[in-house]
């Protein structure tokens, strides 16, 4: 980022980031607790170091300018790495910690994870905000861009960086409507082939390990619909007589109160490894450590919980 001012004001870049995360005046005035007024005259200083608007008004509302746009991120790692250096030394303390993490996982991760992390969240840092997301199709990178300051999951094609901390394992498991004809008689890789499926794919796929596995059988199952959330999975599952596939873990919150059932899906399918993952900017942030700590003892309190049966 270049600058016509010949000396860098650390503060600029401060105004600049708030700026480009509220896209508001006012919001990042009370982001930076200074008067409107003093983030105006703030924003007129940065225009003219930049020689460029930066922000524009649309309506009601303000936007930013493409030169704006391609500064965000190289601002937001200026400001991260500003942090860090002039971080206080010594012991966190998280109940006097101001700080908004993001967190990005699928719905069904969000919920079984979220619940137990939000409530410790609370208890032990009340200034902590949450900002729980859920995934996308073009997440590969979302922490590498700082889109997202930790990842829970189950990971395929992550950027080479990415720090990893084994969670938990969860096993695959069928989930149908309670009384679906399926679970009339044994279940056979023959006839779990031959009930209509969904898939739950953030990415919109069709076919996966399942269809991997039957083939090895010589059969082939038919993906009458892709839904891309783990939610919208089991609540069509829950109206229908298709068939999913969901995690032992992920699906057992929900079992009762949308009258499901789990079962063995007859075929050798890998476990599913739930880790979390950031990237190596935070390795050493206290905040960051802690915040990992919280995650994996919530989830570590869960591999002693008692499924349900089905």
């Amino acid at each position: 980022m270049h600058m016509t001012q010949s000396k860098l004001d650390l503060n600029l870049v401060l105004a600049l980031d708030a700026l480009l995360e509220e896209e508001s005046v006012s919001g990042a005035a009370r982001r930076l607790h200074l008067s409107s007024p003093a983030m105006s005259r703030t924003l007129g200083r940065i225009r003219k170091a930049l020689g460029d608007p930066v922000l524009v008004r649309s309506g009601r509302r303000m936007v930013p300018t493409p030169r704006a746009l391609a500064l965000r991120d190289e601002v937001r790692e200026i400001v991260e790495r500003a942090q860090g250096l002039f971080a206080p030394a010594g012991e966190l303390q998280p109940a006097t910690l101001e700080r908004t993490f993001t967190l990005l996982a699928d719905d069904g991760l969000l919920t079984l994870i979220g619940m137990g992390l939000l409530g410790r969240v609370r208890r032990e840092a009340p200034g902590v905000s949450l900002r729980l997301i859920p995934e996308g199709s073009g997440d590969s990178y979302a922490l590498r861009e700082g889109r997202a300051d930790l990842e829970i999951g189950v990971f395929h094609d992550p950027a080479p960086e990415t720090r990893f901390e084994p969670l938990l394992t969860d096993d695959n498991v069928g989930v149908v409507r309670r009384g679906h004809p399926l679970l009339d008689g044994p279940v056979t890789p023959e006839r779990y082939a031959a009930a209509d499926h969904l898939s739950a794919s953030r990415r919109g796929l069709l076919h996966g390990p399942i269809d991997e596995a039957l083939a090895g059988l010589g059969l082939r199952r038919r993906v009458v619909a892709s839904v891309p959330t783990f939610a919208a999975a089991l609540l069509l599952t829950a109206n229908t007589d298709l068939v999913a596939r969901t995690g032992r873990r992920l699906a057992a919150p929900h079992i009762e109160r949308l009258r499901l059932t789990t079962f063995e899906i007859p075929l050798p399918l890998p476990e599913l490894p739930i880790c979390q993952a950031w990237h190596p900017r935070y390795e050493a942030d206290p905040a960051h450590i802690w915040l990992r700590t919280c995650v994996r003892e919530v989830a570590g309190a869960m591999k002693t919980e008692k499924l349900p049966a089905g």
